[in-house]
Protein backbone atom coordinates (compact mmCIF):
# COMPACT_ATOMS: atom_id res chain seq x y z
CA UNK A 1 0.00 0.00 0.00
CA UNK A 2 1.65 3.45 -0.80
CA UNK A 3 1.83 6.15 1.76
CA UNK A 4 -1.31 8.54 -0.12
CA UNK A 5 -3.56 5.25 0.40
CA UNK A 6 -2.23 4.43 4.26
CA UNK A 7 -3.15 8.31 4.69
CA UNK A 8 -6.14 7.99 2.69
CA UNK A 9 -6.93 4.97 4.64
CA UNK A 10 -6.49 6.87 8.30
CA UNK A 11 -8.89 9.67 7.30
CA UNK A 12 -11.49 10.15 9.36
CA UNK A 13 -14.65 11.73 9.59
CA UNK A 14 -15.51 14.34 12.32
CA UNK A 15 -18.55 16.20 11.09
CA UNK A 16 -21.26 16.53 8.95
CA UNK A 17 -24.28 18.56 7.72
CA UNK A 18 -27.04 19.36 5.32
CA UNK A 19 -30.88 20.12 4.48
CA UNK A 20 -32.52 17.20 6.37
CA UNK A 21 -32.79 14.04 5.11
CA UNK A 22 -29.69 14.57 3.19
CA UNK A 23 -25.75 14.90 3.76
CA UNK A 24 -24.35 17.74 1.72
CA UNK A 25 -20.91 18.62 3.73
CA UNK A 26 -18.46 17.11 5.26
CA UNK A 27 -15.20 17.53 7.38
CA UNK A 28 -12.77 15.16 7.47
CA UNK A 29 -9.34 14.91 9.45
CA UNK A 30 -6.63 13.53 7.34
CA UNK A 31 -3.61 11.45 8.66
CA UNK A 32 -1.26 14.38 8.35
CA UNK A 33 -3.60 16.26 10.70
CA UNK A 34 -5.02 18.86 8.22
CA UNK A 35 -8.42 19.27 8.09
CA UNK A 36 -10.80 19.48 4.83
CA UNK A 37 -13.91 20.57 3.96
CA UNK A 38 -15.59 18.16 0.73
CA UNK A 39 -19.30 19.58 -0.32
CA UNK A 40 -21.63 17.15 -2.34
CA UNK A 41 -21.52 19.75 -5.31
CA UNK A 42 -18.01 20.44 -5.59
CA UNK A 43 -17.01 17.28 -5.55
CA UNK A 44 -19.70 16.07 -8.01
CA UNK A 45 -19.03 18.70 -10.19
CA UNK A 46 -15.18 18.13 -9.35
CA UNK A 47 -14.61 21.81 -8.35
CA UNK A 48 -12.46 20.01 -5.04
CA UNK A 49 -8.78 20.93 -5.72
CA UNK A 50 -8.15 17.19 -5.00
CA UNK A 51 -10.66 16.10 -7.42
CA UNK A 52 -11.38 14.91 -11.18
CA UNK A 53 -10.54 17.72 -13.74
CA UNK A 54 -12.40 16.10 -16.55
CA UNK A 55 -16.20 16.38 -14.59
CA UNK A 56 -14.97 20.23 -13.95
CA UNK A 57 -14.56 20.57 -17.05
CA UNK A 58 -17.72 19.40 -18.48
CA UNK A 59 -19.41 21.89 -16.00
CA UNK A 60 -18.01 24.42 -18.98
CA UNK A 61 -20.01 22.46 -21.63
CA UNK A 62 -23.47 21.93 -19.14
CA UNK A 63 -23.20 25.95 -18.68
CA UNK A 64 -22.72 26.49 -22.20
CA UNK A 65 -25.62 24.44 -23.48
CA UNK A 66 -27.71 25.21 -20.71
CA UNK A 67 -27.22 28.52 -21.81
CA UNK A 68 -28.50 28.18 -25.58
CA UNK A 69 -31.78 26.70 -24.40
CA UNK A 70 -32.90 29.73 -22.04
CA UNK A 71 -31.86 31.87 -24.98
CA UNK A 72 -33.87 29.94 -27.34
CA UNK A 73 -36.92 30.43 -25.05
CA UNK A 74 -36.11 33.49 -24.27
CA UNK A 75 -36.13 34.83 -27.84
CA UNK A 76 -39.53 32.94 -28.57
CA UNK A 77 -41.04 34.23 -25.46
CA UNK A 78 -39.83 37.71 -26.49
CA UNK A 79 -41.44 37.31 -29.83
CA UNK A 80 -44.57 36.22 -28.55
CA UNK A 81 -45.27 39.30 -26.79
CA UNK A 82 -44.14 41.40 -29.16
CA UNK A 83 -46.11 40.09 -32.63
CA UNK A 84 -45.28 43.35 -34.18
CA UNK A 85 -41.48 42.39 -34.55
CA UNK A 86 -42.39 38.71 -35.14
CA UNK A 87 -44.64 39.83 -38.42
CA UNK A 88 -41.60 41.92 -39.17
CA UNK A 89 -39.30 38.92 -39.22
CA UNK A 90 -41.91 37.54 -41.02
CA UNK A 91 -42.64 34.79 -38.43
CA UNK A 92 -45.87 33.37 -37.36
CA UNK A 93 -46.81 31.36 -34.44
CA UNK A 94 -45.80 28.09 -35.60
CA UNK A 95 -42.55 29.29 -36.25
CA UNK A 96 -42.40 30.19 -32.46
CA UNK A 97 -43.64 27.19 -31.44
CA UNK A 98 -40.65 25.57 -33.00
CA UNK A 99 -38.11 27.93 -31.45
CA UNK A 100 -39.66 26.56 -28.02
CA UNK A 101 -39.28 23.20 -29.22
CA UNK A 102 -35.41 23.71 -30.17
CA UNK A 103 -35.00 25.39 -26.67
CA UNK A 104 -36.06 22.32 -25.27
CA UNK A 105 -33.24 20.08 -26.71
CA UNK A 106 -30.44 21.82 -25.66
CA UNK A 107 -32.07 21.90 -22.00
CA UNK A 108 -32.34 18.15 -21.95
CA UNK A 109 -28.82 17.67 -23.49
CA UNK A 110 -27.35 19.46 -20.40
CA UNK A 111 -29.50 18.19 -17.88
CA UNK A 112 -28.54 14.54 -18.86
CA UNK A 113 -24.97 15.61 -19.00
CA UNK A 114 -25.32 16.78 -15.58
CA UNK A 115 -27.07 13.49 -14.83
CA UNK A 116 -24.09 11.35 -15.98
CA UNK A 117 -22.09 13.45 -13.95
CA UNK A 118 -23.54 13.26 -10.80
CA UNK A 119 -24.01 9.46 -11.46
CA UNK A 120 -20.49 8.93 -11.78
CA UNK A 121 -18.75 11.29 -9.47
CA UNK A 122 -17.69 9.52 -6.07
CA UNK A 123 -20.41 7.83 -3.97
CA UNK A 124 -21.26 10.69 -1.25
CA UNK A 125 -22.79 8.65 1.42
CA UNK A 126 -21.29 5.18 1.13
CA UNK A 127 -17.31 5.36 -0.67
CA UNK A 128 -16.28 2.26 -0.40
CA UNK A 129 -19.68 0.71 -2.80
CA UNK A 130 -18.66 2.99 -5.89
CA UNK A 131 -18.27 0.71 -9.19
CA UNK A 132 -15.68 1.71 -11.48
CA UNK A 133 -17.84 1.24 -14.17
CA UNK A 134 -19.56 4.21 -16.39
CA UNK A 135 -23.29 4.79 -15.58
CA UNK A 136 -25.35 6.29 -17.72
CA UNK A 137 -28.34 7.20 -15.16
CA UNK A 138 -27.36 5.68 -11.72
CA UNK A 139 -29.01 5.07 -8.75
CA UNK A 140 -28.44 7.28 -5.70
CA UNK A 141 -31.95 8.68 -4.60
CA UNK A 142 -29.93 9.65 -1.04
CA UNK A 143 -27.69 11.65 -2.78
CA UNK A 144 -29.19 15.54 -2.70
CA UNK A 145 -27.26 16.06 -5.76
CA UNK A 146 -28.25 13.25 -7.97
CA UNK A 147 -31.76 13.43 -6.50
CA UNK A 148 -31.80 17.15 -7.99
CA UNK A 149 -29.99 16.18 -11.07
CA UNK A 150 -33.04 13.31 -12.40
CA UNK A 151 -35.29 15.38 -11.69
CA UNK A 152 -34.35 18.25 -13.60
CA UNK A 153 -33.64 15.54 -16.56
CA UNK A 154 -37.21 14.42 -15.96
CA UNK A 155 -38.57 17.63 -16.45
CA UNK A 156 -36.60 18.65 -19.73
CA UNK A 157 -38.18 15.25 -20.95
CA UNK A 158 -41.72 16.69 -20.43
CA UNK A 159 -40.93 19.95 -21.46
CA UNK A 160 -39.88 18.25 -24.84
CA UNK A 161 -43.34 16.37 -25.20
CA UNK A 162 -44.99 19.86 -24.38
CA UNK A 163 -43.12 22.06 -26.58
CA UNK A 164 -43.46 19.28 -29.57
CA UNK A 165 -47.15 18.88 -28.87
CA UNK A 166 -47.13 22.86 -28.77
CA UNK A 167 -46.58 23.31 -32.29
CA UNK A 168 -49.78 21.35 -33.58
CA UNK A 169 -52.53 23.91 -34.73
CA UNK A 170 -54.80 20.85 -34.40
CA UNK A 171 -55.58 20.31 -31.12
CA UNK A 172 -59.16 21.23 -29.27
CA UNK A 173 -59.11 22.74 -25.74
CA UNK A 174 -59.25 19.65 -24.25
CA UNK A 175 -56.60 18.12 -26.25
CA UNK A 176 -54.14 20.71 -25.83
CA UNK A 177 -54.44 20.89 -22.08
CA UNK A 178 -53.67 16.82 -21.99
CA UNK A 179 -50.83 16.58 -24.27
CA UNK A 180 -49.38 20.53 -23.70
CA UNK A 181 -50.93 21.62 -19.97
CA UNK A 182 -50.36 18.21 -18.42
CA UNK A 183 -46.54 17.52 -19.36
CA UNK A 184 -45.66 21.43 -18.70
CA UNK A 185 -47.12 21.53 -15.19
CA UNK A 186 -45.38 18.07 -14.69
CA UNK A 187 -42.62 19.31 -15.75
CA UNK A 188 -42.21 22.27 -14.08
CA UNK A 189 -43.09 20.74 -10.78
CA UNK A 190 -39.89 18.38 -11.60
CA UNK A 191 -37.84 21.47 -11.88
CA UNK A 192 -39.02 23.39 -8.98
CA UNK A 193 -37.79 20.56 -6.78
CA UNK A 194 -34.87 19.82 -8.72
CA UNK A 195 -34.22 23.84 -8.44
CA UNK A 196 -34.80 23.70 -4.34
CA UNK A 197 -32.42 20.47 -3.74
CA UNK A 198 -30.19 22.03 -5.92
CA UNK A 199 -30.44 25.31 -3.71
CA UNK A 200 -30.40 23.96 -0.24
CA UNK A 201 -27.28 21.78 -0.86
CA UNK A 202 -25.29 24.97 -1.37
CA UNK A 203 -26.87 26.36 1.48
CA UNK A 204 -26.43 22.75 3.44
CA UNK A 205 -29.71 23.85 5.32
CA UNK A 206 -33.22 24.27 3.97
CA UNK A 207 -32.79 28.63 3.92
CA UNK A 208 -29.28 30.24 4.10
CA UNK A 209 -27.93 33.71 3.10
CA UNK A 210 -24.90 33.57 1.26
CA UNK A 211 -24.38 36.15 -1.45
CA UNK A 212 -20.35 35.68 -1.41
CA UNK A 213 -21.07 32.30 -2.62
CA UNK A 214 -20.74 31.84 -6.25
CA UNK A 215 -22.72 28.59 -6.17
CA UNK A 216 -25.45 30.15 -4.30
CA UNK A 217 -25.95 32.45 -6.98
CA UNK A 218 -26.38 29.91 -9.57
CA UNK A 219 -28.51 28.00 -7.71
CA UNK A 220 -30.67 30.67 -6.53
CA UNK A 221 -30.90 32.26 -10.03
CA UNK A 222 -31.80 28.65 -11.47
CA UNK A 223 -34.57 28.34 -8.14
CA UNK A 224 -36.07 31.76 -9.47
CA UNK A 225 -36.42 30.22 -12.83
CA UNK A 226 -38.23 27.42 -11.88
CA UNK A 227 -40.23 29.23 -9.78
CA UNK A 228 -41.43 31.03 -12.66
CA UNK A 229 -41.82 28.10 -14.95
CA UNK A 230 -44.23 26.88 -12.48
CA UNK A 231 -46.67 29.83 -12.32
CA UNK A 232 -46.20 30.33 -16.30
CA UNK A 233 -47.21 26.69 -16.55
CA UNK A 234 -50.76 27.32 -14.07
CA UNK A 235 -51.20 30.00 -16.61
CA UNK A 236 -50.97 27.97 -19.40
CA UNK A 237 -53.74 25.63 -18.72
CA UNK A 238 -56.37 26.02 -21.60
CA UNK A 239 -60.08 26.57 -20.76
CA UNK A 240 -63.44 26.03 -22.50
CA UNK A 241 -64.28 29.41 -22.61
CA UNK A 242 -62.52 32.56 -20.62
CA UNK A 243 -60.18 35.03 -21.23
CA UNK A 244 -57.80 33.08 -22.77
CA UNK A 245 -55.62 35.70 -24.21
CA UNK A 246 -54.77 36.76 -20.75
CA UNK A 247 -54.00 33.78 -19.44
CA UNK A 248 -51.29 33.27 -22.24
CA UNK A 249 -49.65 36.31 -22.27
CA UNK A 250 -49.24 36.09 -18.61
CA UNK A 251 -47.91 32.67 -18.79
CA UNK A 252 -45.25 33.70 -21.95
CA UNK A 253 -44.32 36.92 -19.71
CA UNK A 254 -43.64 34.25 -16.67
CA UNK A 255 -41.55 31.59 -19.23
CA UNK A 256 -39.88 34.79 -20.67
CA UNK A 257 -38.73 35.57 -16.88
CA UNK A 258 -37.90 32.02 -15.86
CA UNK A 259 -35.57 31.66 -19.20
CA UNK A 260 -33.88 34.76 -17.97
CA UNK A 261 -32.65 33.30 -14.53
CA UNK A 262 -31.69 30.16 -16.19
CA UNK A 263 -29.65 31.75 -18.70
CA UNK A 264 -28.03 33.93 -15.86
CA UNK A 265 -27.85 30.99 -13.74
CA UNK A 266 -26.04 28.99 -16.74
CA UNK A 267 -23.31 31.86 -17.63
CA UNK A 268 -22.33 31.97 -14.10
CA UNK A 269 -21.74 28.24 -14.49
CA UNK A 270 -18.85 29.24 -16.96
CA UNK A 271 -17.08 30.97 -14.12
CA UNK A 272 -17.81 28.45 -11.34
Amino acid sequence: MTQTRRQTHRQRLIERSGPWPFISRKRILRADGVTDELQSRHVRKGLHPQRHRLRADLNQWIGAIFALGASLFAAASGLSLMPEIAKQLALNNTHINALFFAGSIPFTTAAYLQLIQAANAPAWEHPATVKKKFNWFGWRPRDIGWLSCILQFAGTLLFNINTFDGMRTDLSWVAADLLVWVPDLIGSLFFLSSGYLAFVEVCHRHLAWLPGSLNWWITLLNLAGCVAFMIAAVYSFTPSAGDVITNTNIAIAFTLAGAMGFLSGSLLMLAE
